[in-house]
């Protein structure tokens, strides 16, 4: 009986190991198919090979986590514990150490993380509305400022007719005339000009001017261009503060903000006069506007922008190279970090500083004083009742 049991048990055993050796060539690893795709993907992007080395790392490796690959930050980590490296693609010259594989892999994922959408900016007339003004009737464009490549949470507005765009035209071409010689401008029409169709052409021609002087490097820096967009907003926000609007003023002088930071491009160090002084102008008069409306944080962190841009080019052998504004900011910025608990000890220094130097402290007008005084030129060197002439 024990001879036919031992017999039974040795023809058992033949029987498992016979099935074992036949599906050996699929047990072993059963992830290969998924191992394939991601050396394909890999292959791919490094226009190399892919082999593996370190046999025992991939065969002790746990499958949940080796199909798992979701970034390729992942897959850098998992590719230098199991040992994977490249080899040159050509039949001709000594493989390539896994060191640097991993090199490249790294190189691969860091320019791909610092790839970006190149950002534009995008003019589109969002609504037309016909105008009627006693005996005066128009149409009044309302276009979008946007900077494309990523969602703009804060698009500038400005609206503007006809006559407005005829006179940025006309002014373009007396000062620019070589760089406007290929630009068109929509025709004016004698009849038809408040129908649908004549509307709609004509904002779509709006956008297209706009974008082909953005796109000439010569007049997308031109002042003549910059102003019409920001100095209407910057001008009607001085007089509402000039009125005690704070709340008011500080709608137009947001907005001439965010036209005066997407025209720009974020390069206010690289500003001319006037565009440069009317950057620290609405700065300045913002800080002033939260100041008054008792928001103290806003309004130091207005005048501390303004002044991280404006002190560093100031010279204190040379008082009189200081911008007008920068004393009454510097003061205006030293009281608004007090009343916060912010530290001012640098704004303290530096006002000292020119204390020692000579600069009369005292004898400053305030912050306020000094934006109520301002005369906001335009690029023709008119103030604001020289463009309201021109207006009328």
């Amino acid at each position: 009986m024990a001879s036919k049991l031992l017999d039974r048990l040795k023809r058992t055993l033949f029987k498992d190991g016979v099935a074992t050796a036949e599906l050996s060539g699929t047990e072993d690893f059963p992830e290969s198919s998924e191992l394939d795709d991601d050396t394909d993907c890999i292959s791919s992007r490094l226009s190399g090979t892919l082999s593996f080395e370190g046999e025992k790392g991939l065969e002790t490796e746990d499958p949940g986590e080796a199909s798992d690959l979701d970034s390729d930050s992942d897959f850098l980590g998992e590719s230098t514990e199991n040992g994977m490296c490249s080899t040159d693609a050509s039949p001709v010259g000594p493989p390539v150490s896994q060191s640097l594989l991993t090199r490249q892999l790294q190189d691969s994922w860091r320019s791909s993380r610092c790839r970006t959408v190149v950002e534009k900016l995008v003019f589109e007339v969002t609504d037309a509305s016909v105008v009627q003004e006693g005996t005066s009737k128009y149409v009044l464009y309302t276009i979008h400022v946007i900077r494309s490549g990523a969602f703009d949470k804060t698009p500038a507005i400005i609206t503007r007719r006809y006559t407005d765009f005829e006179r940025l035209h006309g002014r373009l071409r007396r000062c620019y005339a070589d760089e406007m010689e290929g630009v068109s401008f929509p025709r004016k029409k004698l009849r038809r000009n408040f129908v649908a169709e004549t509307i709609a052409k004509r904002s779509r021609a709006f956008e297209q001017y706009l974008t082909h002087l953005h796109s000439l490097g010569e007049l997308r820096r031109a002042r003549i261009f910059l102003e019409f967009f920001y100095l209407g907003d910057l001008r009607m926000g001085q007089n509402l503060l000039r009125a005690g609007q704070y709340q008011e003023a500080l709608g137009s002088l947001l907005n001439a903000l965010r036209l005066q930071e997407k025209l720009s491009g974020q390069q206010q160090h690289h500003l001319q006069q006037p565009q440069r002084g009317h950057w620290f102008f609405t700065l300045s008069a913002l800080a002033a506007c939260f100041q008054e409306l008792d928001q103290l944080e806003e309004a130091q962190e207005n005048c501390e922008r303004a002044l991280q841009d404006l002190a560093p080019s100031q010279d204190t052998a040379h008082p009189k190279q200081f911008h007008p504004a920068f004393i009454p900011l510097l003061q205006a910025n030293v009281r608004l970090s007090w009343k916060i608990s912010k530290d001012k000890r640098r704004w303290e220094a530096l006002l000292q500083e020119m204390r020692d130097s000579g600069v009369d402290i005292g004898n400053q007008p305030s912050l306020k004083e000094y934006l109520v005084k301002e005369v906001l030129e335009d690029s023709d060197g008119g103030s604001r009742h020289k463009a309201k002439e021109e207006l009328a």
